[in-house]
């Protein structure tokens, strides 16, 4: 069913988040079974705890259903006096991810542990946010792993005056996410036109740009705007994922692309076949739609 692009999966995608109070967390067996019988063949982590925490077991849960395990997400506090035990944090996560065969780190920047709701950060904060960024990326890089900067809603680089901020600040490399770079004000297509030598990862996700302006507006939370339909199938959002898709193309982006369409589940848990696994399959369809279209664009005549 998967065309040849390097596509994965999320546990997000079947509700599994790190957020603090996101909802329903269908059990792992359930996930990683279907995301193999959709013809996926990698996954990133999912919450610290979802699978087992040592790289062995990892390895061992996802070699059950044919899968490999391509990185996790980890949200840290980086612009605190005391960075220590994020710093640990990041070194224990990348260890263990290393040792689970990962490529990628990908990191988001909180404002604290409880994920609450971001605030401008002073210059000293700011600076000292950049410089324990810069620790990670070595911390990473000692294990054999490609920091990814995730920004994201509800973190400290939610909007475009953050990500402009922060780029022009480092040299960082970046995660490519579709719809939280949307929800935030930057068009997903134009950050790979501005930014496309920076992005080392891909989070595909799709955007009801309605929805999004009523967690802008703070009419919603990120949860209850999700629950609400935020996230949509690809192809059926206003991120421009087909654009994305050449201008990444047209760039020579050959790293992985995980599908992340963030899914909050409350109530009882869907029927098997049923729920969150039915729009990632169309996700999938349409991604080999578009391959399909490239591969007669080029064909000779």
């Amino acid at each position: 069913m998967v065309a040849t692009r390097k596509l994965a999966g999320a546990p997000i995608s079947w509700g599994v988040c790190e957020v603090p109070g996101w909802g329903r967390q269908l059990p792992p067996e359930r996930v990683l079974s279907e995301m193999a019988r959709l013809g996926l063949t990698a996954t990133e982590l999912g919450p610290a705890g979802y699978l087992p925490r040592d790289g062995a077991g990892i390895l061992a849960a996802l070699e059950a259903h044919g899968l490999d395990l391509v990185g996790g997400f980890v949200p840290l506090v980086l612009h605190e006096h005391y960075a220590r035990p994020a710093l640990e944090q990041a070194a224990s996560t990348a260890a263990t991810l290393a040792a689970a065969g990962a490529d990628v780190f990908v990191a988001a920047l909180v404002l604290d542990e409880a994920w609450s709701r971001p605030r401008p950060l002073d210059d000293a904060e700011f600076g000292r946010l950049v410089e324990n960024l810069a620790q990670v990326e070595a911390i990473a890089s000692a294990e054999g792993l490609t920091l990814a900067l995730h920004p994201h809603w509800d973190t400290l680089i939610e909007t475009a005056q953050d990500v402009d901020r922060l780029l022009a600040a480092t040299d960082t490399p970046w995660c490519l996410d579709t719809g939280h770079l949307l929800i935030g004000g930057v068009g997903p297509a134009n950050f790979v036109a501005d930014h496309g030598d920076r992005i080392v990862h891909v989070h595909l996700k799709d955007v009801d740009e309605q929805i999004a302006a009523r967690l802008r507006g703070g009419e919603l939370t990120l949860v209850q705007a999700t629950q609400a339909g935020l996230f949509r199938p690809l192809g059926q959002g206003d991120a421009g994922i087909e654009a994305v898709m050449r201008r990444l193309d047209r760039h020579g982006y050959a790293r992985w692309l995980v599908l992340e369409q963030d899914t909050a589940i409350t109530g009882d848990e869907p029927p098997v076949g049923s729920g969150p696994v039915v729009d990632v399959a169309k996700s999938i369809d349409f991604l080999n739609a578009l391959a399909l279209e490239e591969e007669e664009t080029v064909a000779p005549q």
